[in-house]
């Protein structure tokens, strides 16, 4: 897995606000260059391991904030750490995506505890369906699937990549959020997330097993964290 952050920490004397947008919807079985399954690696790997590479950032420019960009989908997923990468079983496209957007929250949560006394904050969100090639995997940017499938109803609820954004400049300038941290957000309130995304336990397996495999050990610094071949 590449570390896209690397080569900027230097020219950054400050970071406040970072915002893990990147994601990937029920695309075919495929795999990161380090072998990881595409949405697991993109949707929460890749986001893991640049959110550890500046936390020495956020920290020191406190106060800052991390927003993680989740889905409404996470409530359907389960983390499976004995095939986290699908490789025992029939690969199920949005049971994966599901889960790679669980561990989104779960990722906040344990980040949230960790991050404690910092000045640092992160919450996570759903910032609703938007119009966007996110859905090419599933023709949902299909004008005909649109049409003859989900009827026009439903896309009068969704929203213009412009609407999908507030959410996050919300979470990112509010000054009422100002030390909200750990929470999960449906648009613009918060909201109780899935019950699996509130379990301590599984948040702190997920930090564990996600340091383990982009290589980021306890104590480790940006220059040493590399991913772990698989």
């Amino acid at each position: 897995m590449p570390l896209p952050a690397d080569a900027r920490l230097p020219e950054e004397e400050h970071v406040h606000v970072l915002v893990n947008n990147a994601a990937v919807m029920r695309c075919p079985h495929w795999t990161t260059e380090d072998g990881f399954e595409m949405q697991f690696g993109v949707n929460h790997l890749g986001h893991f391991l640049l959110t550890n590479l500046l936390l020495d950032k956020l920290k020191a420019s406190a106060p800052s904030r991390v927003i993680n960009v989740s889905s409404l989908a996470h409530v359907a997923g389960h983390v499976d750490f004995v095939d986290l990468n699908w490789e025992k079983r029939p690969y199920d496209p949005r049971a994966a995506y599901c889960q790679s957007k669980l561990a989104v929250v779960l990722f906040t949560r344990e980040l949230s505890r960790r991050l404690r006394g910092t000045g640092v904050t992160v919450n996570a969100l759903h910032p609703g369906v938007a119009r966007t090639e996110l859905g090419r995997h599933t023709g949902m940017h299909s004008s005909a699937f649109s049409s003859f499938t989900l009827g026009p109803v439903f896309w009068l609820l969704v929203k213009s990549p412009e609407l999908a954004a507030q959410p996050s400049t919300y979470l990112a300038v509010a000054t009422e959020l100002e030390g909200v941290s750990g929470k999960y957000f449906d648009g613009f309130k918060e909201k109780a997330p899935a019950p699996e995304a509130e379990d301590e336990e599984v948040a702190r397996k997920l930090w564990a097993e996600s340091a383990r495999l982009v290589g980021l050990e306890s104590g480790a610094s940006c220059a040493e964290a590399r991913p772990a071949r698989k």
